[in-house]
């Protein structure tokens, strides 16, 4: 490659970088006018476009799947109509977009997975968004695969990752790297963990043993306990365990939210042992009203995305809805104005692999994100520290990659 071809692909990186930075912004921001647009040459000229069955969600030439728990047991179907409607504040937030959004149910099934993705091709869409649940994304990358068509799914199940397979969910290994960096950073070198004994537990450990052990630390300790329905009996008995190595340790990792962090300090504090040296750690499980207004867990660090998005996309929500969302309904509005972005900025070429996994990432609601090959994604998390009527950013997300982080 001679310099010019350098110049070349250096100048097409930066643009799309930052058409879909400004896309994002200009998202979360209503702004009424864009100065976007596509890379010369490389006009949509959409041709015939089969019949659309159901729902749709804007009027663009560019078709995109969003597949959906509609009628999901089990209660799951009221998070198909957050997200359904967090897409919807997308398009509106995003002026001109050149998307038609096709909503298929899952019924957050494999076969309904599968059913439903192989519907939207069918109908023209050239990229998948969702689907929530793990069977289901299963069904659908199936199906995807087979045609050719990229998904942008928004289960935390890493087992469903793939190429061309991409989740835009929180995933654990990224708060893990983030706080053990920081924690390490922080002089803590010598570490215990209380993970839960399932699947979430597995990856969480993994990831603990290769992050404390990138960062030169040790891990003295890891704990594994079982929660059945409300009983915390184990949880209490392996917190319990923890009591030899306390005077060894200068960080401990508990990961699960709700009202697992409080249970753990205070089983702790009842053990009479010195733990003021000691660093509570957790993950974004812990961004709740539940963790963040304990006292008792006052200075505890955890990681999680930036919230200043958030906040703004959760009021227009609640403005136009009259309800709060969930937190993970911000996944569904950065994926379809992912999607727009990618539209505007990138042509005939917008949903292409070497698109989706450029290494400079996109900036969301949520923050800095970006695909790996292999379907898993990494996110800029920041540091936050519970104050016991909050919580507050002690080490802020990076806005780039390359800061390093």
């Amino acid at each position: 490659m001679d310099e010019t071809d350098a110049v070349v692909r250096h100048r097409r990186r930066t643009f799309l970088k930052t058409a879909l930075a400004g896309a994002s912004t200009l998202a979360l921001g209503g702004c009424l006018g864009s100065s976007l647009g596509t890379l010369p040459g490389e006009q949509i000229q959409p041709g015939a476009q089969p019949q659309v069955t159901g729902e749709t969600i804007g009027t663009g030439a560019v078709r995109v799947g969003l597949m959906l728990p509609l009628s999901s047991s089990g209660g799951n179907a009221s998070i198909g109509t957050v997200f359904k409607n967090s897409a919807a504040l997308a398009l509106q937030n995003f002026p001109n977009s050149d998307v038609q959004l096709l909503v298929k149910d899952t019924g957050g099934t494999t076969e309904g997975g599968r059913a439903a993705t192989q519907q939207a091709i069918s109908e023209g869409a050239e990229l998948i968004l969702g689907p929530v649940f793990a069977p289901a994304v299963s069904g659908a990358g199936s199906a995807a695969r087979a045609a050719g068509v990229p998904v942008i799914a928004f289960s935390t199940d890493t087992s469903v990752a793939a190429r061309g397979i991409y989740l835009l969910s929180f995933l654990p290994e990224s708060d893990v790297k983030r706080i053990i960096g920081y924690a390490s950073s922080q002089q803590k070198r010598s570490y215990a963990a209380l993970l839960p004994n399932d699947s979430y537990g597995s990856v969480v450990e993994a990831a603990f043993r290769q992050e404390v052990g990138r960062t030169g630390g040790r891990i003295a300790t890891i704990q594994r306990y079982n929660v059945s329905g409300s009983d915390t009996s184990d949880l209490v008995a392996k917190a319990n365990a923890l009591q030899s190595s306390l005077t060894s340790i200068d960080a401990l990792f508990v990961p699960a939210g709700g009202p697992v962090p409080g249970l753990v300090m205070q089983t702790l504090m009842g053990l009479n042992a010195e733990i003021g040296n000691i660093k509570l750690l957790g993950s974004g499980q812990w961004d709740t009203p539940q963790v963040k207004n304990n006292p008792t867990l006052t200075g505890s660090w955890f990681a999680g995305p930036e919230d200043s998005g958030f906040r703004g996309f959760a009021q227009r929500y609640q403005q136009t809805y009259g309800a709060p969302p969930p937190r993970n309904a911000s996944l569904v509005y950065d994926g379809v104005t992912l999607a727009a972005g990618l539209i505007r900025s990138a042509g005939p070429q917008r949903f292409q692999q070497s698109i989706l996994t450029n290494r400079d990432g996109f900036l969301g609601i949520d923050g800095l994100f970006r695909f790996k090959p292999n379907g898993l994604n990494e996110r800029g998390l920041a540091v936050y520290q519970v104050t016991g009527s909050g919580s507050q950013v002690v080490s802020a997300a990076p806005r780039d990659f390359r800061s390093g982080f």
